[in-house]
């Protein structure tokens, strides 16, 4: 193999040489080294037929076809009496190869290659799998028989269609056969193709039919030849109706193998028999990681006797056979040898029968093997080395399976290929059990039905040491079923999943998958900083894939690790959760990347004592690992059996929508979308049944910190998610409420708001509802493990905000009851009553909203009657009074902005300032406060004083429009704020498209108006102001058309126009100007204003019925914002800020409330709300399996498989009347036989009889009539 890559790289630079550079094509290129590693046979010593009188060689080739060299007789003619391929033919380069045309078969192209019978099988297997790009097989099936012009019977044909192909769709199989249109091949080719036509795509790739010939039997094989390769070769083929040994052209490939020899058979049989043996040792799945190898079936069809030696050899190797019996003489004589011989003297454990020694036999037995290879075969002259080649047979009988087509029919026939093999595996691994290696199979093949059938029936008892292998296989080459079937019966996932189980599952990813390549890239990082470290000598471009399971020492720093994986998953998920799997790695959270790059490298040098560690939460684990690679069936069954299931679907979505982003591939990208929201549907559906079951623990289930995914909650994932549709759900909506309207009742009327807001003592009046609040402290219950709660969703306690969010003060005090808990009493934390009145009211979220709107407008007031009215001129003059009151009130809203940005999250200070400047309204406000820096600057100064007015004026106008934000919270507004801000991209589209008409029709204009205007200010005017004024009806009739020309004081000199004064209107072709005044007027007000009158009507009906979807999603931002925010509005909010500081900084107290909707649950509480959630999930996967059994689609297939039950058990009830039919003419010949023996022996004097015979009863009257 390192000659052949060595080889391929030099053809590969310097292929397609010459003058010929059209022919050498990039095909052409790609494949330029075969000629150099595999060669061609030629005859190169004439060795005289007899039977041609001197006109050919024994090769087949005329005397004019060798060289005058080869033909002399260096060997004398006594000695040299058989021709010899090894003796009498030598190598050279191949000159047929390439890709092969069938004439008018209108058929994609197929590989070819002549090749020596000599060449290594491993060149050839690559050659196939590696550069013509056909998909490694699951199982190969090589038909051996039926050759020439034999003709096949029609139930052989029925097997071949319906029970081989079919067979190999199913399995993923490779179809070995003669490859030309004569006997067997010719089925299989017309089969092949039959499927073609009926089967979906997907399934026409998994049928690889390759041809396997004699070079010099392929008729027209000249038309293949062509030293520089072929791409393509054009072969005609005629006589398509009759046999001929022309190629079939339904196959992907031929193996056209050259021993030097023309028109003989067999030349290819050596080649066959050692790629079959080297398939065999390959393995199965992607990268070869499947837990078994290729397994490789010989098929016998009929069959001539040079096929008993080569069914001899072939059993020698092991290799498994499928007999037809009923077929052709040699396919008849295996089935009669081992249904009929007794097996007393030929025991399958003695050594096999050759030579000399199968003349110790029992004679009698070797007599009836005699009897039976002349009967089948009676003009054999060998006859006895036939019967030895069938005692030889007989001795490996465990490895052959006999096929009764005409009975047993081909419907099951990919079950008996499976039983066959599986028998032969029996003989050839000891250590394995049957059961195990047919388990094998049938994950090789994906063939769940047969192991629920055959394996998973309730007789066998399943271990886990059975299922491992096949677990990993199922889970690498994406058989969910089979993943379900054997967690269900005896793989305990727990056991199963370790850390280094999870690094080989990543490690087996595709290379073409987005997944893998994000990992290489993080992988590439990591080995970038590892290239430094003195103990690491190997290149630093090491794979991602490895084929050791085991890694250690400078190895393993340069393979894939959990590491990189939680790089990763950091960064599709961001700062919603903590990184994956920092635990098990010993890593903090705190921890800068590089330092963690370098303990990583450093750990991984040594001994990896976590890998041997068991995943804490492996369904989990799992289910990322799907959902990275888009496994859409394996990622929904891993969900399933998942916990925490509303965020871990919501988990699904959002790094699918990061991956889907990534993609280049648009069928990729549509497809992790549909996934996406799928997840969402499902986190919705599931959510929706909690919330149902009951409110109050579905609100829990919102804002409860997941220790799975990094501390994540609900409302985070779902935000990072953009899952505006969870957000649209009623239960959602109404945490949302009752977060922002705190301890107050939700119907509270606006107006009672505001007067309670000018006039805090009706607080402590009826004007506003409160919820009742709890007496006590529920701590020293809480901490003694009492727990009122019921699985079955009715709560004993009623959901209040303070179980969601606790305050600074709150949590300083329950600290504090916590540590005196003894010595202190419940209603020692008790505030009075005008105090916790007083909170209730202020601390709400709706109350600090309130406050910042009026302050807001307050605010706007100040700042439009400081620029109108008394912005005074620069210092010493001014400013004044009330505009350094408007620069102290911009001051604190900088204090909040600064606040926002570096003091709120957990994360790092770059992604808080990341996440700040990713919000729309936050860029608003820093251009807002920008604008007013710059102002306040300029305006200091003489000689930039108007300057500063007028940005102030333009930040007047950031300022106003920061109230659309404000507004969104209004459930009228904030459905159309979005529908506008959805058309403003409309009108983007519009102005490009109204720009290239100003453009083109301003500049005609001016040209054809004014022959010389140098003015660039008037040029500006007249080429984009006039016209877009046109638009609106603002047309000067009097400067435009000659006829309405008044008198004007203008000039033609150059020189004055240049001075400044006047250009005189051209009247030359006035006409055209009139005439494109209509067109663009025609194009402008008609066709471009009403299309975007129609792009905002169609954008207006949909966003209409999503826009209130969106609203809600904008309106959570919102209630956290505020949530988030002082009690006190701008500009009082300096004080908050202060009282912040001395809290955070000098009494070193830490925020609860930057842990936004956040509730940690612990213990009993944590096990019971996911137990609960879990029973949810259960009842909507069953309402939905429900549902979907119910439907029609699901009704018709339980009606066909009934159909098709019926049909079988008819077809079975007519060969048993058949099979009755057959017996019953058998027992009235046998009847009349008896009755004659008894006439003759009555007629004889032999016998006396003592009485008269018996006469047969009358059972007429016994039938009904």
């Amino acid at each position: 193999m390192r000659q052949m890559d060595k080889e391929r790289d030099e053809g590969g630079g310097g292929g397609g040489g010459g003058g010929d550079v059209e022919v050498g094509s990039a095909k052409e290129k790609d494949q330029s080294w075969i000629p150099k590693i595999i060669k061609k046979r030629v005859c190169t010593t004439f060795v005289e037929d007899s039977f041609s009188n001197g006109a050919l060689c024994q090769c087949g080739g005329v005397r004019e076809g060798h060289d005058s060299v080869a033909t002399g007789d260096y060997f004398g003619a006594a000695i040299v009496t058989q021709w010899d391929s090894r003796q009498h033919s030598s190598e050279c380069p191949t000159d047929a190869y390439g890709e092969l045309e069938f004439a008018g078969a209108g058929r994609r192209h197929s590989h070819f290659l002549r090749l020596s019978c000599d060449t290594s099988p491993q060149i050839i297997y690559t050659l196939m799998t590696a550069h013509w790009g056909l998909p490694s097989p699951n199982l190969v099936v090589s038909v051996v028989g039926g050759e020439g012009h034999e003709k096949i019977k029609t139930w052989v044909r029925d097997v071949l269609r319906n029970g081989l192909v079919r067979a190999a769709q199913s399995t993923g199989a490779w179809i070995l056969t003669g490859g030309l249109r004569e006997g067997v091949s010719r089925c299989v080719g017309e089969a092949v193709r039959d499927h073609a036509a009926a089967a979906p795509a997907l399934s026409r790739k998994k049928v690889i039919a390759v041809g396997l010939a004699s070079w010099g039997l392929v008729h027209n094989r000249q038309q293949l030849v062509n030293t520089q390769g072929s791409f393509p070769a054009r072969y005609y083929v005629q006589n398509t109706s009759r046999d001929s040994c022309c190629l079939d052209s339904n196959y992907q490939a031929f193996l056209l193998v050259d021993d030097g020899s023309v028109g003989r058979r067999g030349g290819e049989a050596a080649f066959r028999a050692g790629l079959e043996d080297y398939i065999s040792h390959q393995r199965t799945g992607i990268w070869g990681s499947g837990s078994i190898e290729i397994p490789v079936l010989c098929m016998l069809i009929s069959g001539n006797s040079n096929m008993l030696e080569r069914l001899d050899a072939s059993l020698k190797k092991a290799t498994p056979w499928l007999v037809l019996a009923g077929s052709g003489p040699a396919a008849d004589l295996i089935s009669e040898l081992l249904d009929n011989l007794s097996p007393v003297s030929l025991s399958p454990t003695s050594p096999p029968v050759e030579g000399e020694a199968a003349q110790g036999l029992s004679t009698e037995h070797r007599d009836r093997v005699r009897d039976k290879v002349r009967k089948h075969f009676p003009a054999e002259a060998e006859l006895e080395k036939l019967v030895d080649n069938a005692l030889s047979i007989y001795q490996n009988r465990e490895l052959i399976t006999i096929f009764h087509g005409e009975q047993e029919g081909s419907d099951d026939f990919d079950t008996v290929i499976l039983k066959a093999l599986v028998r032969a595996s029996k003989r050839v691994s000891s250590e394995a059990s049957e059961c195990t290696e047919e388990l094998k199979l049938a994950v090789a093949w994906n063939r769940v039905d047969i192991a629920k059938a055959e394996l998973f029936n309730g007789d066998i008892q399943w271990k886990y040491e059975d299922l491992e292998d096949s677990m990993t296989d199922a889970l690498i080459n994406d058989k969910p079923q089979f993943v379900r079937l054997f967690c269900e019966n005896g793989l305990n996932i727990l056991d199963y999943l370790t850390y280094r189980r999870l690094e080989s599952l990543y490690r087996s990813l595709s290379d073409s998958s987005l997944a893998y390549m994000l990992l290489q890239r993080r992988l590439s990082e990591r080995q970038g900083l590892a290239g430094s470290l003195p103990s690491l000598d190997r290149p630093l471009s090491g794979p991602l894939k490895s084929p050791q399971s085991a890694l250690t020492g400078p190895a393993s720093a340069m393979e894939l690790s959990l590491y990189e994986v939680s790089r990763l998953l950091w960064d599709l998920l961001g700062d919603v959760c903590q990184p994956f799997y920092y635990a098990p790695l010993g890593l903090d959270h705190s921890t800068s990347t590089r330092r963690s790059l370098k303990l990583i490298n450093k750990m991984l040098l040594g001994v990896c004592t976590y890998r041997d560690q068991r995943c804490l939460s492996p369904w989990a684990a799992l289910f990322i690992w799907a959902v990275l690679q888009n496994r859409r069936e394996m990622a929904v069954y891993f969900w399933e059996m998942a916990g925490e299931s509303v965020l871990s679907a919501l988990g699904g979505c959002k790094m699918l929508r990061e991956l889907s982003k990534l993609e280049s591939e648009t069928e990729n990208k549509l497809a992790m979308k549909e996934l996406a929201q799928t997840f969402e549907n499902l986190a919705l559906d599931v959510f929706g049944e909690c919330y149902q079951n009951s409110e109050s623990r579905a609100f829990t289930l919102l804002i409860r910190k997941s220790p799975v995914w990094g501390g994540a909650t609900c409302l985070q994932m779902a935000t990072a998610a953009d899952a505006r549709l969870f957000f649209s759900h009623d239960g959602v909506q109404s945490l949302l409420s009752q977060i922002w309207w705190g301890d107050m009742e939700r119907s509270t009327e606006v107006w009672k708001l505001v007067l309670t807001f000018f006039l805090p003592p009706l607080l402590y009046t009826d004007l506003i509802s409160f919820r009742e609040q709890e007496e006590e402290v529920k701590s020293e219950e809480i901490y003694h493990g009492r727990d009122t709660d019921s699985l079955d969703g009715n709560d004993a306690t009623v959901f209040s905000l303070a179980d969601i969010i606790q305050n600074e003060e709150e949590a300083e005090e329950l600290r504090a009851l916590k540590e005196n808990l003894k010595d202190s009493s419940p209603s020692n934390s008790k505030r009075p009553f005008i105090v916790s009145r007083w909170r209730q009211f202020w601390f709400a979220p709706v109350t600090s909203f309130l406050g910042n709107v009026l302050m807001y407008f307050l605010f706007l007031c100040l700042f439009a009657y400081v620029l109108l009215m008394d912005f005074k001129p620069p210092p010493p003059d001014g400013p004044s009074t009330l505009e350094f009151v408007l620069y102290f009130w911009v001051f604190t809203l900088v204090c909040e902005e600064i606040r926002q940005t570096f003091f709120v999250g957990s994360t790092f200070l770059l992604q808080r300032m990341r996440n700040y400047i990713q919000d729309v309204w936050n860029k608003c406000d820093l251009t807002a406060i920008t604008l007013f820096t710059l102002a306040l600057c300029c305006r200091m100064f003489p000689w930039s004083y108007e300057f500063g007015r007028a940005v102030m004026a333009i930040d007047f106008m950031v300022f106003t429009l920061r109230l659309i934000h404000i507004f969104a919270i209004h459930k009228q507004l904030g459905p159309k704020i979005i529908i506008v801000g959805k058309m403003m991209k409309d009108v983007f589209f519009f102005l490009f498209f109204l720009a290239v008409w100003l453009m083109a029709y301003g500049v005609a204009n001016q040209a054809l108006l004014y022959s010389y205007d140098p003015r660039p200010n008037w040029i500006f005017r007249r080429v984009f102001y006039r016209p877009y004024l046109h638009i609106f009806g603002q047309i000067p009739i009097n400067e435009m058309d000659a006829d309405k020309l008044g008198e004007v004081n203008c000039t033609d000199d150059a020189a004055r126009i240049e001075a400044g004064e006047e250009p005189c209107m051209s009247t030359y072709a006035n006409w055209l100007v009139v005439i494109l005044l209509v067109i663009y007027l025609l194009c402008t007000n008609i066709v471009l204003v009403n299309l975007l009158i129609a792009m905002f009507s169609y954008t207006f009906s949909k966003v209409q019925e999503h826009s209130d979807i969106y609203w809600k999603f904008q309106r959570y931002n919102l209630i956290v914002e505020y949530h988030s925010r002082p009690c006190l509005a701008p500009p009082f909010i300096i004080i908050s800020h202060l009282h912040l500081l001395i809290k955070r900084y000098v009494r070193r107290i830490s925020s609860v409330k930057s842990r936004h909707f956040v509730q940690e649950l612990r213990g009993r509480k944590a096990s019971r709300l996911n137990t609960w959630e879990a029973i949810q999930k259960e009842n909507h996967l069953s309402a939905q399996n429900k549902r979907q059994r119910e439907t029609d689609t699901a009704r018709l297939k339980r009606t066909s498989l009934k159909v098709d039950s019926v049909l079988k058990q008819m077809a079975e009830i007519r060969d048993h009347d058949r099979r009755l039919r057959l017996l019953e003419t058998e027992l009235e010949y046998c009847c009349s036989a008896l009755s004659w023996m008894a006439d003759a022996l009555s007629q004889s004097n032999l016998i006396k009889a003592d009485r008269p015979p018996p006469l047969l009863r009358d059972l007429t009257p016994l039938s009904p009539s």
